[in-house]
C-alpha cells in the first residue's frame, strides 16, 4: 500500500536525520519556520487520526482502517520527532541550512506524496476505492509542506540576512527567536519597534513582539531593552499634527472647548479608528455565526441531514467563524490600546506645554497636585476610554443582528425580547447620571487630597522641624475620608450596575420565552439553544454598556477638566516688545508702565514705572520688604500682565530667582542648562562662582546628582549654581533677585566682584539687593516703595537727596556701628589691617596653630576618607514574579480575608444556577415540533424564572461583597502607606523625589481603589465560568479531555513564558511614570526661569522624550498581551473543533441532541472565556504591582518613636536651655561622607550663640542634628541634662523653635499658617503679628486673619514669608530658639527690627543664630565658627576680635571692608 511505502521511507530517513542533524555550524534565522511546519503536519495528522478513530470505533475495525490509523499515528510521531531534532539542529548547533539527508528525504517524500495524491484522487473520483477523504487531505497537505521546504532551500537561503519578517518568529513558539538579541550589538532602545516593518504574517500573529518576550524570559527587562516607538506613535511624529489641527480649529489654545479637543484627538488616529471599526464589524458578524448555526447543528445531530457531508460543512463554518472572530478581536483590541496610548501622550504633552505658558494668576488657581492629576488621572482616563470607542454603535448593531436571529427562531415573540433589551438599556440613563455625579465628586476630592499631599511633601522638612507632621497627616486623612465617602458610593453604584446587567440576559430570556408560551409559539431545543447563545453574545455588550456609559461620563468629566485648564489665561506675549540684539543702544526701556498680577483687578501692583537702561549698565534695585522689587524683575521678564505703557527689551535674558530653582540632575547639567559644553568657559564660570572647592568636596564632583529641589546642597551652593547657570548662558541682560543673601560675607563679596564687576562687566545687569554695600558699584539705583520707583540715581546723588534711601543706608550704618561697640573699637582696628598682612600671617604662621587648635577642640579626630556615593538612586523596582505574599496581604487586609470564601461561594452558586437554568431549557423542550415536550409550558417557565432569580441574588451578593472588600482594603492600604511615609526619616525624602511618592498616592492608589477589586472579582468569575463550560462539554463528550488537558498545559506554558516580560513591562510603566511627574513638578516651580532662558522648546522636547519612554513599555505590554491571547484563542478553537468533530462522528442517537447542542452553545464561548480568564490573570498580575508598590512604602524604616512613654521630659523642660554637645559626628547616609567630624562644645542656657562659617561648613547640619532630623552617627547632644536621643521626637521638636533657612507658607489662611495646631486665640495671633511687623500689612488684607494664602505662599514676598516664620516662634515662645538664616531675605532695616524683637522677647532664652550677615551675630554672647564640619573657633566675639588674625576677625574684616564704600559716604 502507498501508506506502507511512506512509512518505510519515513522510518529510514528519520534515523538518518536524527544522526546527521548535528553536523552544521552557523545560523540562519529564516529557517525558524521549518520546525513549525513539522509540528503543524504532526498536529494535522493527529487530528485526522482522532477523526477516523471516532468515526470507526463504534462500527468495528477492518484491516484497511487499522492500516490507515497506523499511518496517521506514525506520521504524527515521526513529524513531531523530526521537528524537535531540526529545532535542536538550527538553534543549538546553529545550522545555516537544512541538513543534506533531510533535503534528500524531502525530495523523495514529495515524489511519494505527489504520486499517492494523484493515484488516490483518480480512484476517489471514479469511486473505485474505499479510501477515506482524510487520506487525500493528508497527501495534499504533505505535498504543500514539501514545496514550502523547497522554497526555503532554493530561494530564502540566498537572501543573506534575516529574510522576510513574516518568517522571523513562530506562531506557537517565541523561543525560536532566543538568539535574536544575542546577535545584535545595539540595545533595544537604539532600534525602532519591529512593528514598523513587520510582514503580514508577523502583524497577524503578533510575532514581531516575540523577541522582546523571549528576552524577558531570559533576564529582567530594563527600559534600554524596549525598542523605540514607531514615528506614528511617537510624540515627535504625532504631536505636531495634533497641535496644528487643534490650533486650526480654535485659533488660540485659550478658546478650546471639549468638542474641539475631541475632534483633534480623533483626527490624530482616524485611520486606526476606522480600521478598528471594520474589525469590530467583522468580529460582530463572525460571533453570530455560531448562534445562527446551532439550530441546524442540533437537527443534524438528531438525524435530519440535508446534504452529504453537512456535518463537515457545519464544523468548517463554526471553525472559520471562530478563527475570524479571534483574529479580528485581537487586532481590534490592540489597535484601540495603541490609540489610547497615543491619545494619553498627546494630552499630557498639551497640558505640559500649557504649564510653560500659564500666567501667574492662573497658576495660583491650580496647585501642583491638581495639575499633576490632570496628567496622572484625567489623561489616563481618556486613554482608557479607547477600549470603549466603538461600544455604543456596536450595541445597536448587535441588537439588530440578534433580533434577526431571534425572529428566525421565535417569530413575533422576538419583539418582546427587543422590548426587554430596550428596557435594560433605558435603565442606563439614571445609572449613568448617578455614576457621572459620583465620579465627578470623587475626582474633586482626589484633587484636593493630591494638592495638599504635594504641598506637604515639598515642605516635609519644616513639618518635621516644627513637629507638625502628624497634624498634617490628620489633614490628609480628613481629605481622604471625604474621598472615601464618594469612593464608597462609586463602588456600590458599580456593584448595583453589575447586578442589574448580569441579570439582564436572564430577564430578556424570561420575557422572550414567556411571550412564546403565551402566544403559543412552540419551543424547540435547537431554537432555544440558538436563542440562549444569542443572549450570551448580547450579555457582553449589555454587561459592558454600563461600564461604557460610566467611562463616557468619566471621560467627559476628564476632558472637560482638561479643556477648562487649557482655556486658562496664558502669559501675554505683548507685554514686552522684544528687540533683536544690537538693534538699539537701550537694553531696557519702560514708559509709563502700569502692571498688575491680576489683569482683571482695577488696582495695579506696579505704578508709573519709567526707566531707561543702556547696554552695559549695572542697575541696583532696593527697598523695604514687599515694596515690589521682585515684581519689577518679573515685569522685565514679561511675567506680569501690563495694564498700560510701553516695555522694550533688547537682547537675550538670564534670570536668577530669589528662591533657588535646581533640577534633579547633575550639577553640570544644571549649569549648562541645554548649552553645549565649552570647557574653558565652564571652568571660568566655576571659578567666578566659587564652586571649585565645593566640587572637590562632593563625591562625584560636577557629576553629583542633585536631589529634588537641591535637597543635598546648602542654600548658598544652590544659589551659586543658579548664578553659574546664568553666567554660562552668556546672555545680554542679567536679572539677579537678591542672590547674595544666601551666601556668607566672603563668598558674597567674591561673587559680586568676580561675577558682576568682572565677568559681566560688559553686560546689562539689574540686581535686587538688601545689602547696601553693593549699591555704590551701580550705575543706577532704583528705590522702590509700595510698587513705585520713588527715587532713582547714582549712590552719591541719592545720599544727598533721598530720605527713603537714607533710611536704608541709616539702618546699614546702625548695623555697622555695632561692630565698633565690641571691645572699644577692635573691629575698626582689624579693618585697618591690610588684607595683604592678614593673608601673609595666615600663610606663614597661622595654619599650623589652627590645625593644632582644631584637633584639640574636635577630639583629635582624623578626617579620613569615608564611603561615598550618590544621594539619589534609581527608583526601587521589584523584579521577577509578584510574590504570593503580595496577593495574600491584599486579600487578607480586610477582616483577615473572611469575605473571600463568601465571594467564591456566591460566584460558584451563580454559575451552577446559570448552567442549571440552561440545562433545564435544553432538556425540557422537544427536539422538534413533532416530539412531545417532557413538561408543560407553565412548569418550564416557572422553574426557569426561579433559577434566574436565584442566580440574580448570587450576583448581587458577589458584587456587594467585592465592593465592600475592595473599599475597605483600599482604605487600609492608604492609611498604612501614608502613616509610614509621614513617619519616615528625612533621609527618605532627601533621596526620594516627590514624584515617586505622588505616583503611588495617585495612580497606584486609584488602581487599588476601583480597578483591582473588580478585576480580581472578574478573574474569579471567569475561572468558575471556564470550569462550568468544560464541565458541560465533558458531560456530553468526555473525550474532549484528550485535547483539553494538553491544550491547557500548553496554555499554562504560554502564560509562564509571557508573564516574566509582562511583569517587568508593567513595572517599567510605573517606574517610567515617576520621572514624568517629577519633570512636571519641576517645570511648574521653575517655569519663569525656563522662559527667561528661552528654554521652553528644550523642555517640551524633554517632556516628549519622557512620555515616549513611558509609552514604550505600555505599547509593548499591550502587544505582548495580544500575542498571548491570540495563541490562546487558537488553542481553544482547536478544543472546540475537536468537540464538534467528535459530535458529528458519533452514531445518531448515541447522546441527546439537545444536551449536545447545549455543549456547543457553551463551547462557542470557550475561546472568549479562556482568553478572558488568562487576560484577567495577566492583567491582575500587572495591576497588583500597584499593591506591591504601595506595600513597598509600608515597610519604610521609621524614625524613632514620637513619644517614649517611659522617658518623657517634664512639662517645663527645657527650663534652662543649656546644650552640651559631645564628640558629635554626623553624616546623611552610610554611603555618604561625614559632614560633622566630631566636636565638643556647650551652649550655655540663656545666652545667644552665633554660628558662622563658609557656605557648606556644616552649620545647617548641626541644627538638623539638634532637631534629630539627622541622627548622630557618633556622640550625643544633651539639653538640660537630658540626652535628646533618649526621648521621643515629638517631645523634642515641640519644645524647640526654629525659623528655617527657606521660609515656608502653606496654602490656607494667615491664621492657619501661624497656628496650624489651633492652640492660640486671635488676640495672641494679632500680638505676634504686631511684634514681627506684619500686623498692619495683614489688617489691610481682605479677610484679615482669614486672608487666603496661595500654594507655597506665592502671593507673599520672600521677606514677608520670613516674617510669618518669626511670628510662629513668637507665638510658641520656646526656651531654645534657632534662627537659620532667618533674616537673609529682608532688608537691613527689617533685620534690625527683627534682632531688636528677638532681644526684647527672647532675652532669657537660648538663641542659636546662623547668619551670613555679621551684624546679625555680632551682638551674640558666643561665636562658633565652623570650617568643613569642624570647630575652628568658639569664644565670645570680643575675645575673638582681640586676635586680629583669628578666622572670625577675618570674616568681620571682609564684611566691613566690603561695606567701607558706603560707610565712608555716610561719614
Amino acid at each position: 500500500m502507498n501508506e506502507d511505502v511512506r512509512d518505510d521511507v519515513m522510518s529510514l530517513v528519520l534515523r538518518k536525520v536524527a544522526v546527521r542533524t548535528r553536523e552544521s555550524s552557523t545560523e540562519n534565522i529564516t529557517f525558524a519556520k521549518a520546525p513549525l511546519c513539522f509540528l503543524l503536519v504532526s498536529a494535522i495528522n493527529f487530528l485526522l487520526f482522532l477523526f477516523d478513530y471516532f468515526c470507526w470505533y463504534k462500527n468495528g475495525w477492518s484491516e484497511e482502517k487499522l492500516a490507515t490509523l497506523s499511518d496517521f499515528l506514525l506520521k504524527t510521531v515521526a513529524w513531531g520527532v523530526v521537528g524537535v531534532c531540526l529545532h535542536m539542529e538550527l538553534f543549538i548547533s546553529r545550522q545555516r541550512r537544512l541538513p543534506f539527508f533531510f533535503r534528500a528525504w524531502c525530495v523523495l517524500y514529495l515524489f511519494v506524496s505527489g504520486y499517492c495524491f494523484i493515484v488516490n484522487f483518480a480512484l476517489y473520483e471514479k469511486k473505485q476505492s474505499g479510501l477515506p477523504l482524510q487520506s487525500l487531505v493528508s497527501d495534499a497537505f504533505s505535498v504543500c509542506v514539501c514545496l514550502f521546504f523547497f522554497y526555503l532551500e532554493l530561494f530564502v537561503k540566498n537572501e543573506g540576512g534575516v529574510g522576510d519578517s513574516t518568517l522571523q518568529e513562530s506562531l506557537l513558539d517565541a523561543d525560536l527567536r532566543d538568539d535574536v538579541f544575542e546577535t545584535k550589538e545595539t540595545k533595544g532602545s537604539d532600534t525602532v519597534t519591529p512593528y514598523s516593518n513587520s510582514g503580514i504574517f508577523g502583524l497577524l500573529t503578533f510575532s514581531w513582539i516575540g523577541p522582546l518576550i523571549t528576552l524577558g524570559r531570559k533576564k529582567s527587562l530594563d527600559l534600554e531593552d524596549v525598542p523605540q516607538l514607531d514615528k506614528r506613535d511617537s510624540l515627535t511624529g504625532a504631536f505636531p499634527t495634533f497641535r496644528d489641527r487643534l490650533e486650526a480649529q480654535c485659533g488660540a489654545i485659550t478658546t478650546v472647548d471639549t468638542l474641539m479637543l475631541v475632534k483633534s484627538l480623533v483626527f490624530s488616529s482616524w485611520k486606526e479608528i476606522i480600521f478598528t471599526a471594520i474589525l469590530a464589524l467583522l468580529n460582530t458578524f463572525a460571533s453570530f455565526v455560531g448562534p445562527y448555526l446551532i439550530d441546524g447543528f442540533v437537527q443534524f445531530l438528531n438525524g435530519q441531514r440535508k446534504f452529504e457531508h453537512e456535518g463537515l460543512v457545519l464544523v468548517t463554518a463554526f471553525l472559520v467563524a471562530k478563527l475570524l472572530e479571534c483574529l479580528t478581536r485581537r487586532h481590534w483590541f490592540f489597535r484601540l490600546q495603541q490609540v489610547g496610548i497615543r491619545m494619553r501622550a498627546l494630552l499630557v504633552t498639551v497640558i505640559y506645554n500649557k504649564i510653560l505658558n500659564l500666567s501667574c494668576q492662573s497658576k495660583h488657581g491650580h496647585t501642583t497636585g491638581e495639575i499633576i492629576n490632570f496628567m496622572t488621572v484625567d489623561a489616563e482616563k481618556v486613554g482608557e476610554f479607547s477600549w470603549h470607542l466603538h461600544d455604543l454603535w456596536l450595541v445597536v448593531l448587535q441588537v439588530i443582528v440578534a433580533l434577526l436571529i431571534l425572529y428566525r427562531n421565535l417569530g413575533l415573540a422576538s419583539v418582546s425580547g427587543l422590548v426587554a433589551v430596550l428596557i435594560v438599556m433605558w435603565a442606563n440613563i439614571p445609572l449613568s447620571s448617578i455614576q457621572e455625579k459620583f465620579h465627578n465628586k470623587l475626582m474633586e476630592s482626589k484633587d484636593a487630597r493630591m494638592k495638599t499631599t504635594s504641598e506637604i511633601l515639598r515642605n516635609m522638612r519644616i513639618l518635621k522641624l516644627q513637629g507638625w507632621e502628624m497634624k498634617f497627616l490628620s489633614n490628609i486623612t480628613q481629605l481622604r475620608k471625604i474621598e472615601q465617602d464618594w469612593l464608597k458610593k462609586v463602588m456600590y453604584t458599580l456593584a448595583m450596575i453589575i447586578f442589574v446587567f448580569w441579570c439582564a440576559p436572564a430577564f430578556v430570556s424570561v420575557v422572550t420565552f414567556g411571550t412564546c408560551i403565551l402566544v403559543g409559539i412552540p419551543l424547540e431545543s435547537g431554537k432555544i439553544l440558538s436563542t440562549l447563545a444569542t443572549f450570551q453574545i448580547l450579555q457582553e455588550p449589555i454587561y459592558n454598556l454600563p461600564e461604557t456609559i460610566s467611562m463616557m461620563a468619566q471621560t467627559k468629566v476628564s476632558l472637560d477638566r482638561i479643556a477648562s485648564f487649557l482655556r486658562l489665561d496664558e502669559i501675554p506675549f505683548d507685554v514686552v516688545e522684544k528687540l533683536p540684539h544690537g538693534s538699539s543702544n537701550v537694553a531696557i526701556e519702560v514708559v509709563d508702565g502700569n502692571f498688575s498680577w491680576d489683569s482683571f483687578s482695577p488696582s495695579t501692583t506696579l505704578q508709573n514705572i519709567n526707566l531707561r537702561v543702556f547696554h552695559g549698565m549695572r542697575v541696583a534695585v532696593c527697598g523695604s520688604v514687599g515694596s515690589g522689587k521682585s515684581t519689577f524683575l518679573s515685569c522685565i521678564l514679561g511675567e506680569v500682565p501690563k495694564k498700560s505703557g510701553i516695555l522694550k527689551v533688547c537682547g537675550t535674558k538670564a534670570y536668577v530667582a530669589q528662591s533657588p530653582w535646581i533640577q534633579s540632575s547633575t550639577i553640570e547639567d544644571n549649569i549648562l542648562f541645554g548649552k553645549d559644553m565649552e570647557r574653558q568657559r565652564y571652568e571660568k564660570v566655576l571659578e567666578a562662582c566659587c564652586l571649585k572647592k565645593d566640587l572637590d568636596v562632593l563625591s562625584f564632583g560636577d557629576q553629583t546628582i542633585i536631589g529634588e529641589r537641591g535637597i543635598n546642597l546648602s542654600g548658598g551652593q544652590k544659589q551659586r549654581i543658579q548664578i553659574a547657570r546664568a553666567l554660562y548662558h552668556d546672555a545680554d541682560i542679567y536679572l539677579f533677585d537678591d542672590v547674595f543673601s544666601a551666601v556668607d560675607a566672603h563668598t558674597g563679596s567674591h561673587l559680586f566682584q568676580e561675577c558682576l564687576l568682572n565677568h559681566l562687566s560688559s553686560k546689562t545687569v539689574v540686581y535686587v539687593t538688601h545689602q547696601v554695600e553693593f549699591l555704590p558699584a551701580a550705575d543706577l539705583i532704583l528705590v522702590m516703595k509700595d510698587g513705585k520707583i520713588i527715587q532713582s540715581g547714582k549712590y552719591n546723588h541719592l545720599l544727598k537727596s533721598g530720605t527713603d534711601f537714607m533710611e536704608l543706608v541709616g539702618a546699614h550704618k546702625e548695623a555697622l556701628s555695632a561692630l565698633d561697640s565690641i571691645d572699644g573699637g577692635k573691629a575698626s582696628a582689624i579693618t585697618s589691617t591690610s588684607q595683604e598682612d592678614v593673608i601673609s600671617f595666615v600663610v606663614s604662621h597661622g595654619i599650623e596653630e589652627k590645625e593644632v587648635r582644631k584637633n584639640e577642640k574636635n577630639g583629635g579626630k582624623d578626617n579620613k576618607c569615608d564611603p561615598k556615593g550618590q544621594l539619589i538612586h534609581e527608583e526601587e523596582r521589584e523584579k521577577g514574579k509578584v510574590g504570593f505574599e503580595v496577593y495574600w496581604k491584599y486579600v487578607t487586609t480586610t477582616y483577615g480575608g473572611a469575605l473571600v470564601p463568601l465571594i467564591l461561594i456566591a460566584e460558584i452558586m451563580f454559575q451552577l444556577l446559570q448552567i442549571g437554568s440552561n440545562y433545564w431549557m435544553a432538556w425540557a423542550t422537544p427536539i422538534s415540533s413533532d416530539a412531545e415536550p417532557p413538561v408543560g409550558g407553565s412548569a418550564l417557565i416557572f422553574v426557569y424564572v426561579a433559577l434566574a432569580i436565584g442566580s440574580s441574588i448570587c450576583v448581587l451578593a458577589r458584587a456587594t461583597l467585592v465592593a465592600t472588600t475592595g473599599y475597605k482594603t483600599a482604605t487600609s492600604l492608604f492609611n498604612n502607606m501614608h502613616l509610614c511615609i509621614f513617619r519616615a526619616p528625612m533621609s527618605f525624602f532627601d533621596a526620594t523625589p516627590s514624584g515617586r511618592i505622588l505616583n503611588r498616592a495617585s495612580t497606584d492608589q486609584s488602581a487599588v481603589d476601583i480597578d483591582i477589586p473588580f478585576q480580581t472579582g472578574s478573574f474569579a468569575s471567569s475561572v468558575v465560568h471556564l470550569l462550568g463550560i468544560v464541565a458541560v462539554m465533558s458531560q456530553v463528550a468526555w473525550q474532549v479531555f484528550i485535547v483539553f488537558i494538553p491544550i491547557t498545559a500548553i496554555n499554562i506554558w504560554y502564560q509562564q513564558y509571557y508573564l516574566p516580560s509582562a511583569r517587568e513591562l508593567s513595572r517599567l510603566v510605573g517606574v517610567c511614570n515617576a520621572p514624568v511627574i517629577q519633570h512636571f513638578a519641576e517645570t511648574i516651580s521653575g517655569a519663569s526661569t525656563i522662559r527667561s532662558f528661552d528654554q521652553v522648546s528644550r523642555f517640551q522636547k524633554a517632556n516628549m522624550k519622557l512620555m515616549d519612554g513611558y509609552s514604550r513599555p505600555k505599547f509593548n505590554n499591550a502587544a505582548a498581551m495580544e500575542w498571548l491571547c491570540f495563541r490562546l484563542d487558537i488553542l481553544s478553537s482547536i478544543t472546540f473543533a475537536f468537540c464538534l468533530i467528535f459530535l458529528i462522528s458519533i452514531p445518531h442517537g448515541f447522546i441527546d441532541s439537545g444536551i449536545a447542542g447545549l455543549a456547543v452553545t457553551y463551547g462557542l464561548n470557550l475561546n472568549i472565556t479562556q482568553s478572558w480568564m488568562i487576560w484577567e490573570l495577566c492583567s491582575m498580575e500587572t495591576k497588583i504591582i500597584s499593591v506591591e508598590r504601595i506595600l513597598q512604602y509600608t515597610s519604610i524604616p521609621s524614625e524613632p518613636p514620637l513619644v517614649v512613654e517611659r522617658n518623657r521630659p517634664h512639662d517645663s523642660w527645657p527650663s534652662c536651655g543649656r546644650i552640651d554637645i559631645h564628640n558629635l559626628q554626623v553624616r546623611y547616609a552610610p554611603h555618604l561622607p561625614f559632614v560633622l567630624h566630631g566636636f565638643t562644645c556647650t551652649f550655655h542656657g540663656g545666652l545667644k550663640t552665633g554660628i558662622v562659617g563658609r557656605t557648606g561648613s556644616g552649620k545647617s547640619t548641626l541644627i538638623q542634628t539638634l532637631f534629630r532630623i539627622v541622627e548622630p552617627t557618633v556622640g550625643k547632644i544633651m539639653i538640660d541634662g537630658i540626652n535628646i536621643s533618649s526621648i521621643g521626637l515629638h517631645d523634642l521638636r515641640s519644645r524647640l523653635s526654629i525659623i528655617p533657612q527657606d521660609p515656608t507658607m502653606f496654602e490656607g489662611t494667615v491664621r492657619s499658617n501661624l497656628d496650624p495646631l489651633e492652640e492660640y486665640t486671635d488676640e495672641q495671633i494679632w500680638e505676634a503679628l504686631d511684634k514681627c511687623q506684619l500686623g498692619d500689612e495683614v489688617r489691610r488684607k481682605e479677610g484679615k486673619l482669614d486672608y487666603a494664602v496661595c500654594e507655597d505662599g506665592e502671593n507673599w514676598s520672600m521677606g514677608q514669608r520670613q516674617l510669618v516664620c518669626l511670628g510662629r516662634v513668637l507665638l510658641k515662645k520656646s526656651k531654645v530658639l534657632v534662627l537659620d538664616e532667618a533674616t537673609a531675605s529682608v532688608d537691613t532695616a527689617t533685620d534690625n527690627l527683627i534682632q531688636q524683637t528677638l532681644r526684647q522677647y527672647f532675652s532669657d532664652c537660648t538663641v542659636i543664630t546662623i547668619a551670613h550677615r555679621i551684624t546679625s551675630v555680632i551682638d551674640s554672647d558666643m561665636i562658633l565658627l565652623l570650617n568643613q564640619g569642624l570647630i575652628e573657633e568658639y569664644d565670645s566675639p570680643a575675645r575673638l576680635l582681640e586676635d586680629r588674625f583669628s578666622s572670625f576677625a577675618q570674616l568681620v574684616a571682609e564684611y566691613t571692608t566690603r561695606s567701607n564704600s558706603s560707610f565712608d559716604q555716610l561719614k
